[in-house]
């Protein structure tokens, strides 16, 4: 079973690009962030035609997200009980597959802006939630992967520039000491359970060349359950969508689960 996540940055400016790389990399659930378009706007018939099923939790401009999957997606939850939120950012699906049933989350985590901001104190405060809700989402469901663009470097290998940017958004201790409270609840960093080569990121600015000179960050995610975790057999960041013409900024993060 492969699981990928990707911020597309605009499905109605990627649509393409998405079923190119399914075409190519026939997964069993992709998640996407920054869909940007309402449910109503959201191209169900373009991906069932490609042979996904989609569950789909949008909003118009900004945020949204969806899970596509091969077999069709129950208990769907959008965003987290207990966490009052205007914005489209996460949602849940249990899935029935061949080793039992898996819980998928798939979330857009709040950028923050900058530190000592009302969006970084927002930040904070979804963190919090978030822990808090997957508390009880893991105890009801063992079999959980938690993915999406969360807006957070975990140490200095995920970051192009650990000692300039040590402490501005994305890189700040209260974000990482947020990451590592999620894997207090007993999760694992899946990509870090494998050996990857230096420098490895999902994220590049379009700005400056920063892709083509490999200034990027690694802030997207999959996060496993320790029922999971001895199932995990690989976790990739797949560089080659970033080539495209008008690319997403962000590029897909798959991992495999015998």
């Amino acid at each position: 079973m492969k699981i990928a996540t990707w911020n597309i940055n605009s499905l109605t400016v990627r649509l393409p690009q998405v079923l190119s790389w399914l075409a190519a990399n026939p997964v069993d659930v992709l998640c996407l962030q920054e869909l940007k378009l309402s449910d109503d706007k959201f191209p169900l018939k373009e991906l069932q035609d490609a042979g996904y099923h989609s569950a789909v939790f949008g909003q118009k401009t900004y945020n949204g997200v969806a899970i596509l999957s091969r077999t069709p997606a129950r208990n769907i939850v959008k965003n987290m009980a207990g966490f009052t939120d205007e914005q489209s950012r996460l949602i849940a699906v249990t899935l029935d597959t061949p080793a039992g049933e898996v819980r998928v989350i798939n979330g857009y985590f709040v950028n923050g802006q900058a530190p000592g901001s009302e969006k970084f104190e927002y930040k904070m405060k979804w963190l919090t939630g978030l822990r808090d809700w997957l508390r009880t989402e893991l105890h009801q469901h063992p079999n959980l992967v938690l993915v999406g663009d969360f807006n957070i470097t975990v140490d200095d290998r995920d970051t192009y520039d650990p000692e300039g940017l040590r402490e501005t958004i994305h890189h700040t201790t209260e974000e990482r000491q947020h990451f590592l409270a999620l894997l207090d609840l007993g999760l694992t960093d899946a990509f870090r359970m494998f050996e990857q080569p230096e420098k490895s990121y999902s994220w590049w600015d379009y700005r400056e060349f920063a892709f083509r000179r490999n200034r990027g960050l690694r802030i997207d995610h999959i996060l496993v359950s320790q029922a999971l975790k001895p199932k995990v057999t690989s976790c990739v960041i797949d560089k080659s969508p970033r080539k495209n013409e008008r690319p997403s900024d962000h590029v897909p993060v798959v991992v495999e689960l015998l």
